[in-house]
């Protein structure tokens, strides 16, 4: 398990999360409005709310962990001191545009009915929710044995769970939107193409309703 600073300097470090942060932060920072408010839900260390605080967007952070919530307090200091970013004990503890939920936060649950219900409390009319998850067609995960044994539950049901001490799971886009309706519209989803068998993670990107 790392501690918050661990976890920070990893992902500082990796290449290839950079450019998905890249991406996500691109897409993020392009539909949200001139001062649009944005709730980072999973906010991990605060990387993300840091860098839609400096553009001008009230920023809101929900992260369960004490370990994460620990360093984003050190990493998000002045941010937080300026009101630039506030921490929330609860993802309905603010109004905003834009929900954003990055590096897999939403693998965690089982079943997303609920939590975009308790969304829509939190979306403005027209406002969006852009999540980043772990892609289930991903071909890289074709070498281990878990990814083998569920590609039959993956295509007749569009889901299934790893085995394992935070039991990650997987979804096919259409489950995730059969789970956010009658609240938010999945309106795209990327990558398209080749890049649906050969990137780790998928893009998602609901509108309120």
């Amino acid at each position: 398990m790392h501690t918050g600073e661990q976890y920070h300097a990893v992902m500082l470090a990796s290449r290839r999360d950079s450019r998905v942060r890249d991406r996500f932060q691109r897409i993020a920072l392009n539909l949200l409005g001139d001062g649009g408010g944005v709730l980072d839900f999973g906010a991990g260390t605060g990387i993300d709310a840091k860098t839609y605080a400096a553009h001008g967007h009230p920023t809101f952070v929900y992260e369960p962990s004490q370990a994460m919530r620990d360093y984003l307090a050190v990493h998000c200091r002045d941010e937080i001191d300026g009101q630039r970013i506030v921490a929330v004990p609860s993802p309905i503890g603010c109004k905003v545009q834009m929900v954003t939920a990055n590096f897999a936060v939403l693998n965690h649950f089982a079943d997303h009915a609920g939590l975009f219900e308790e969304l829509s409390c939190v979306v403005q009319p027209g406002g969006f929710v852009l999540a980043s998850m772990l892609n289930p067609y991903y071909l890289g995960d074709a070498r281990y044995g878990w990814w083998r044994r569920n590609l039959f539950k993956l295509l007749r049901s569009g889901r299934y769970a790893i085995p394992s001490e935070s039991r990650i799971h997987r979804f096919a886009p259409r489950v995730v939107a059969r789970a956010a309706a009658p609240y938010f519209r999945l309106e795209r989803v990327q990558p398209r193409g080749l890049g649906r068998f050969t990137d780790l993670y998928m893009f998602l990107l609901f509108r309120r309703t």
